[in-house]
């Protein structure tokens, strides 16, 4: 069987709540690969909900329908405060960035208390923002980011990933509406942690199989490199 847009591969899911320390609940998901005991976990960070980002953003989705079959990964996706999805409404309003901080507090804190393992943040937009915000955790391993405006996160944010040492992988399309791969190894360069890789013909979005294909298998190169490169067949 090719693995199309909408193929969901073998896993156990079920939904979580989060709570946070300032008293709202989220919704949330995670997907363990069926049988087995995950390798490593991505944390989902979701793209700016007042533009329409959810958990369900198109790649973080096919990351949770695909990744734990593919790679062995466990894949935690959540709605941030105000954020809304076929899954449900969280809690509270949107924050602009800042009160998400104990709504990603919360979400690693959950994995943790699950006893998750090598927990890495995947951070698409806006969620690159909080990622670099408030996601240098010691109990992160690293972190992808996923077309990465730097709005909100600043020099400060990218120097304090830089002194944890923790790898950075920074996908950036090549047409990017905010940030394109020149300019980004540009701001980048300043954390030798970080690996800027340019999605060739990609937009801000990464619309389109060839392009879903390119950030998952960035992915796994760098989360869990034996289960790299991803097939495009699966096998029932």
């Amino acid at each position: 069987m090719e693995i199309r847009a909408a193929t969901v591969l073998p896993a156990r899911r079920e939904d979580i709540t989060l709570r946070t320390a300032d008293g709202l609940t989220l919704v949330g998901d995670i997907a363990r690969p069926a049988g087995r005991e995950p390798v490593a976990t991505l944390l989902c960070l979701h793209p700016l909900p007042t533009q329409g980002g959810m958990m369900d953003s198109h790649i973080l989705r096919k990351a949770s329908h695909r990744l734990p079959a593919l790679a062995g990964l466990a894949v935690v996706r959540f709605n941030t405060r105000g954020t809304e999805s076929p899954r449900g409404r969280s809690g509270g309003e949107f924050g602009e960035g800042q009160a998400e901080r104990y709504d990603v507090a919360a979400a690693i804190a959950w994995c943790v208390a699950a006893g998750l393992p090598r927990l890495w943040l995947l951070g698409w937009s806006f969620g690159t923002e909080l990622v670099l915000l408030w996601g240098n955790d010691p109990a992160v391993e690293g972190a992808i980011l996923l077309s990465p405006p730097l709005h909100l996160a600043d020099d400060a944010e990218l120097d304090a990933w830089a002194a944890s040492g923790k790898p950075l992988l920074v996908l950036v399309p090549e047409f990017d509406d905010y940030l394109r791969p020149d300019e980004a190894r540009a701001r980048f360069a300043r954390v030798p942690n970080a690996e800027v890789i340019a999605g060739e013909r990609a937009k801000h979005l990464w619309v389109g199989e060839p392009a879903v294909r390119t950030v998952l298998g960035e992915i796994v190169r760098r989360v869990n490199p034996a289960a790299w490169p991803l097939p495009t067949e699966w096998e029932d």
